[in-house]
């Protein structure tokens, strides 16, 4: 399309109109502000993601510490448990060997009365707790006494009681009379005094017939 002057003037160019400083200065200050919030919240994000990082991080660390933790605890939760039985272990086999050496004091302690005494053989032993019945042979009743006497002089046994004691068949010919009696276990681990027994020994039992 052809446009044509038909007045034949010029037409005028428009005039541009100048930009206010003071609106320049408040947009430049504007963005300006907008850059450096920018960079302050880049700052603090980087900051605090670093934070939360070394976080996880420190959170990871304890969590394994404490599986591990949890484990060692079980492992010495079944140590302790092991030492618990063998304990019981060890106490019963002491339990087993003090009895046996109690045993075997007790034997020896009887056995070395009984020698000290002429006219008397043993039995039976019944051991009851602390107390033993004591059921033998003698030769007399003076016999008897004399055991009884020497059991209380050992320092092993003590309250010695007599049961029982009646002469009975057990040898045609000879006397010999049946005793039983119990005698409580004072000092298991005591040792036998060791002083000398100075009972008088009744004579030897002679052979007598029954009517």
């Amino acid at each position: 399309m052809i446009r044509i002057n038909l007045l034949g003037q010029t037409r005028p160019k428009a005039a541009k109109q100048a930009v206010p400083l003071e609106a320049t200065l408040q947009v430049l200050l504007f963005v300006a502000a907008i850059a450096v919030a920018a960079v302050i919240l880049t700052v603090v994000y980087v900051s605090q993601k670093k934070q939360l990082d070394d976080t996880n991080k420190r959170i990871a660390s304890l969590r394994a510490e404490k599986a591990s933790l949890q484990q060692t605890k079980q492992e010495v939760d079944r140590f302790e448990n092991e030492k618990s039985v063998l304990q019981q272990r060890i106490d019963v086999i002491e339990t087993l060997q003090r009895n046996r050496s109690g045993a075997q004091d007790l034997l020896q302690m009887v056995a070395s009365t009984v020698v000290r005494v002429d006219s008397v053989w043993l039995t039976s032993l019944n051991r009851t707790a602390d107390s033993l019945e004591i059921n033998g042979e003698a030769g007399s009743i003076n016999a008897i006494a004399n055991f009884i006497t020497e059991l209380k002089r050992n320092g092993y046994f003590d309250n010695v009681e007599i049961k029982s004691a009646k002469e009975n068949d057990l040898m045609p010919g000879v006397e010999t009379y049946a005793f039983t009696m119990t005698v409580a276990i004072s000092a298991p681990n005591a040792q036998a005094k060791t002083q000398p027994a100075t009972a008088t020994q009744p004579p030897a039992a002679t052979a007598k017939g029954r009517s």
